[in-house]
């Protein structure tokens, strides 16, 4: 028999294993019963053979393998049921489940038609694609967000104060976009159209978080969901394309041409409610079988890395510096920002338990040379504004690149330690997930405060 304080520090640890377990998605509630079962009988077994409960506890979790192999496992074993899921919306355990299904099934048909609607609605005011591309391209999130933080905030039971605080930041993004009086070919049109989705999707984050404000767990949860919802949605894009050159070849062949349908309502109506219909199809599959986007991350990952270690290899040896255009500062952001992004989504899909491996070193290359790019870029930039003075584009990309700067600094810092063994896998989670609020306070700053500082360029 062990000590009453061993034995509440066994519990304990089960209870955090149990709840790591009850994070996958494809094992259910009796398969992590099966599971702790299994665990529990091991560490007894140990415990009889002379082991303390400590050990006993680490060395029957190490017996049974990593968490990922164990759901492919029970994958395998229900086939049938996973099937089923495919199908249905949500869990197939028990009677709730279909009811379930059917109202996310009716809240997403109803939001993704009201997204659709939305796309159309300016026409009624005498506003087209054609003539005021302007427009759209600055209210693009604001056509599609909110129906999508509406579905999450109702699938989730989101309280007053939450529903309050979405209509808040969904009106305050709609007067970044239309109260200023922009010219066509502002900068600060290009700087919103940009810079507001990111801020608004990062209120949808606050609707996905809704039930769980607090856990980081839960806000980790949110970067899943962003990376599987551009999965998702580029899929349906994709399956979208093929259906319209399908229809075009067949009514073109009878003599109809459906130019005008396609352009004016198929084409802007079915790419705003693919983001809700994207978001649902999240929610209702997540980690299915396996997931996509920890796959591309394992694939882009060490391609990434091959391509920026070549590019500094390349600047190295070339008298050029780097280029500070507009063009040039959008592709070196969205550059960094992809590889912040391979970051993220493949921290929130590791298994926090597994000890660091080749891949964790690749991703510490990766960090490490997309610091050492924007270290370069910054030199450029604030190189350029001393001399030239500065601009809404070179303000915003200014800012832009020091708070990546701050973040891959740290990040490569504890990526170090923990490939070393010296700092624990939760820390780099934790900074990761405690960070998306700067970078929601800075889209907003550019989309609310530039416009009126710049006099409107």
């Amino acid at each position: 028999m062990t000590a009453p304080e061993d034995r509440s520090e066994l519990e304990a640890q089960f209870a955090q294993w149990r709840q790591h377990v009850e994070r996958r998605a494809e094992l259910h509630q009796s398969d992590a019963d099966e599971l702790e079962d299994h665990l529990r009988g091991s560490v007894d077994e140990l415990m009889a053979a002379g082991l303390r409960a400590d050990e006993a506890f680490l060395v029957a979790v190490k017996r049974m393998g990593s968490l990922n192999d164990l759901s492919r496992e029970f994958a395998r074993e229900h086939s049938e049921r996973l099937w089923k899921q495919l199908v249905l919306t949500g869990a197939t355990d028990g009677p709730v489940a279909p009811t379930r299904g059917r109202r996310d099934l009716v809240g997403v048909v109803v939001c993704a038609v009201g997204a659709a609607v939305s796309v159309k609605v300016p026409e009624l005011f005498g506003i087209s694609i054609e003539r005021d591309g302007a427009f759209y391209a600055t209210n693009l999130g604001l056509f599609t967000l909110p129906w999508l933080a509406g579905f999450l905030a109702w699938r989730r039971q989101a309280g007053r104060a939450v529903i309050g605080a979405l209509v808040a930041l969904f009106a305050l993004g709609a007067v970044a976009a239309n109260a200023y009086p922009l010219a066509d070919d502002s900068q600060s049109v290009v700087l919103t159209a940009i810079h507001l989705p990111i801020a608004l999707w990062l209120v949808v984050g606050l609707a996905y978080v809704a039930d769980d404000l607090r856990s980081s767990r839960r806000r980790m949860d949110f970067i899943r969901f962003t990376g599987e919802c551009f999965i998702y949605y580029v899929l349906i894009a994709l399956g979208g394309g093929v259906l319209t050159a399908f229809m075009f070849g067949t009514f073109e062949a009878i003599g109809l041409s459906p130019e005008g349908f396609v352009s004016q309502w198929l084409l802007p109506c079915g790419a705003a409610a693919a983001v809700v219909v994207a978001g649902w199809l999240v929610e209702a599959k997540q980690s299915v079988v396996e997931n996509i986007a920890p796959v591309l991350t394992r694939l882009f990952t060490p391609l990434f890395t091959a391509v920026l270690l070549a590019f500094l290899a390349a600047l190295g040896r070339s008298a050029n510096g780097i280029k500070v255009e507009r063009e040039a500062l959008i592709l070196f952001n969205l550059l960094l920002v992809v590889v912040l992004g391979l970051l993220l989504y493949s921290i929130s899909a590791r298994d926090p338990l597994a000890p660091p491996g080749l891949f964790d070193k690749l991703q510490f290359a990766l960090v490490v040379s997309a610091l050492a790019i924007d270290v370069l870029v910054l030199l450029e930039i604030t190189g350029r504004i001393t001399e030239y003075g500065t601009t809404p584009n070179k303000a915003a990309a200014l800012g832009e690149n020091v708070i990546l700067l701050a973040n891959l600094a740290w990040s490569a810092w504890l990526l170090l330690g923990f490939v070393r063994r010296r700092a624990p896998f939760a820390a780099i989670e934790r900074w990761q997930t405690g960070y998306l609020p700067v970078y929601a306070a800075w889209a907003w700053v550019v989309v609310l405060v530039f416009p009126p500082v710049f006099a409107f360029r």
